[in-house]
């Protein structure tokens, strides 16, 4: 590309920080001083460094740029009016209503790979975009990440860069806009680059520390980043928030806030430059490998009926056939993946297999940058662990990305390990996300089935699965729609139906039984969707029985009780009556037999409730 002089470059920057204070103006609120204080540092590298066609969002080819600071959205909405794919008056809607240019960067904009405004989470997925790039689809493309100075107090920004410098990404940039002030004062390091660069190179990056207001020094250090190999690259830019404008430069208190006199502070900036930067397109490259089309169906895992099966073991073998005929599958594990069965996987397509230790964001995080860019991901571990990377798995439904999270040793049923231990809140914490999928199947079958189906949904998709020993309910090819339920024991005589899901189903199998043998006849629905829950099939249990029973082996906040009662709360009836069996009390170590049954979820514990319920009907 011709090259951009300097005094172009300062102009662009000049123009940048124009815009980031017409916007913020015309919105009445948003954040310019920390645009303009990373003013060079969007200019020179949209004018030098980006490889981007912007016509084309999805060229296999395109660089990748991250704004982890994604407050500063102004900075990035002025590029790319800067860019030429929008118009002023496009700039100017910043934040107002039905506008997709949001206060911070969605993916309703087609150069937006990744939703950004939480701090701390730009460069770990930064980093999942760029272990695709290198391992996978093997492409020159850079991941650019511009970060903010405070959000470096983040502990998911450590385990991203310790990652990084683990897998050598030498394909992944860093640059740090170290404007000194936070929201309500200075940062904790203040100006201080050189105690930013030893905590990196003690991670192993290549770090430079420049003046990021001086184009030349800005236009090095990038040039060098992309000459630098075998480890990825941080620039520390020493930056001034409010850059330009007197009144707010460097000084506390002007957080978030446009500026008090927009007109004045564009005439202190010199007035409105109309720079168009032709910006560098990516070079030819070949469509990734990952293709979503299935060379044939997977080879899942068969059983014989009436067998002990764990469903972790069930989802680790089905995971592998998955891969086997789908080049875009992918598995990430967070050093638990002889546990999971992840690790199943990882011995057939090794290549396709993440390690990502124990640092539960990074897991999250790559896996929603893998999925950023084509990939199918399922990530791993504990359903408990899985509560520490909520806020990712929050910004990734935000963020519109497909990403499969398991979750093995759920509740009291993994025994003698004890709470700290137990997933409980999961599946509580997974419905409430938005547009999510919830799985807690009960057998292999099921579980096998449910898996593959969970690489064509949309959205974020959570599969519960079970530590122990479970019998084979169904045959192999008992197909499970995503929504639906099994109905297990029904007849014209019932008196109160059972839901359960998971490890709870047989234990309402072996209390429908007991009961029968006294006369009692109930329904069981195995209610292995819990979100979206099949709403028809509880309505009609409810018009048959008028009672029903939900089991969990869950706190009784958010789970399937939760999820029975929304059910039967919309629909235009009267309601049933309902009661939820849950974990109430704080399990400690114990058997999973004596924990089921301490916690009342156990076949003893369903079949007194059932009597209990119906006792009450016939006093009542």
């Amino acid at each position: 590309m011709p090259h951009e002089n300097h005094e172009t470059m300062a102009a662009l920057a000049r123009q940048l920080r124009v815009d980031a204070v017409r916007a913020a103006d015309a919105a009445g609120s948003g954040h310019p001083t920390s645009s303009m204080s990373a003013a060079e540092l969007g200019a020179v590298l949209l004018a030098r460094h980006l490889r981007y066609d912007f016509e084309r969002p999805g060229h296999p080819g395109n660089d990748r740029l991250v704004l982890s600071k994604g407050h500063a959205s102004p900075l990035l909405y002025a590029m790319y009016r800067a860019a030429g794919v929008i118009d002023d008056e496009q700039l100017l809607s910043f934040r107002s209503r039905g506008s997709v240019f949001e206060g911070h960067p969605t993916p309703r904009l087609p150069w937006v790979d990744v939703a950004t405004g939480s701090l701390g989470q730009g460069l770990p997925v930064g980093v999942g975009m760029a272990l695709a790039g290198k391992f996978l689809d093997r492409a020159p493309y850079r991941v650019w990440v511009l970060s903010g100075d405070g959000e470096m107090a983040e502990g998911s920004v450590w385990e991203a860069v310790e990652h990084a410098a683990y897998r050598g990404l030498d394909n992944l940039t860093l640059i740090v806009d170290v404007n000194r002030l936070g929201q309500r004062g200075p940062t904790r390091l203040e100006h201080d680059l050189g105690a930013y660069a030893r905590r990196l190179k003690a991670f192993g990056w290549h770090t430079r520390e420049i003046d990021g207001h001086d184009v030349a020094a800005v236009d090095e250090a990038l040039t060098e980043a992309r000459a630098t190999t075998g480890a990825p690259t941080a620039i520390l830019a020493a930056t001034r928030k409010g850059r330009g404008v007197a009144e707010v430069e460097d000084r506390d208190g002007k957080h978030g806030k446009p500026l008090p006199d927009a007109a004045a502070a564009v005439a202190e900036l010199g007035g409105r430059p109309d720079v168009t930067i032709p910006v560098a397109g990516p070079p030819a490259t070949p469509a990734p490998s990952a293709a979503p089309a299935r060379s044939a169906e997977p080879e899942l895992p068969r059983y014989r009926t009436g067998d002990e099966v764990a469903t972790r073991d069930a989802f680790g073998k089905a995971l592998a056939a998955l891969g086997a005929v789908r080049e875009d599958v992918v598995a990430l594990d967070g050093e638990v993946g002889d546990s999971t069965r992840a690790d199943l996987f990882a011995k057939e397509h090794p290549e396709r297999y993440f390690e990502c230790w124990i640092a539960e964001q990074q897991l999250v995080a790559a896996a929603v940058g893998l999925a950023v860019r084509g990939y199918v991901p399922y990530a791993a571990t504990f359903g408990a662990f899985l509560t520490r990377a909520y806020d990712f798995v929050r910004m990734a439904a935000v963020s519109r990305a497909g990403i499969n999270l398991v979750g093995s040793h759920a509740g009291v049923a993994i025994g003698q390990d004890g709470p700290s231990q137990m997933g409980l809140e999961d599946l509580a914490m997974f419905r409430a996300v938005h547009g999510s999928t919830v799985l807690y199947p009960c057998d292999a079958h099921q579980t096998a089935r449910l898996t593959a189906a969970m690489a064509d949904l949309a959205g974020v998709r959570y599969l519960r699965t079970t530590r122990g020993k479970t019998p084979v309910l169904y045959g192999p090819d008992e197909d499970f729609p995503i929504g639906g339920s099994k109905v297990l024991r029904a007849s014209a005589d019932d008196r109160a139906t059972v839901v359960a899901a998971g490890v709870t189903v047989p234990e309402a199998l072996r209390a429908a039984d007991e009961l029968a043998r006294g006369g009692v006849s109930v329904r069981v629905i195995d209610l292995y969707s819990v979100k979206p829950v099949d709403a028809e099939t509880l309505a009609e249990a409810a018009d048959r029985t008028g009672c029903l029973i939900t089991v969990e082996d869950h706190r009784p906040e958010g789970g399937l009780g939760d999820a029975v009662a929304e059910a039967l709360a919309a629909v235009d009836r009267p309601p049933p009556r309902l009661c939820r069996l849950a974990v109430y009390d704080m399990p400690g170590s114990a058997s999973p037999e004596e924990q089921l049954h301490a916690a009342g979820i156990d076949a003893a514990g369903i079949t007194a409730a059932v009597r209990t319920m119906l006792g009450r009907l016939v006093t009542a």
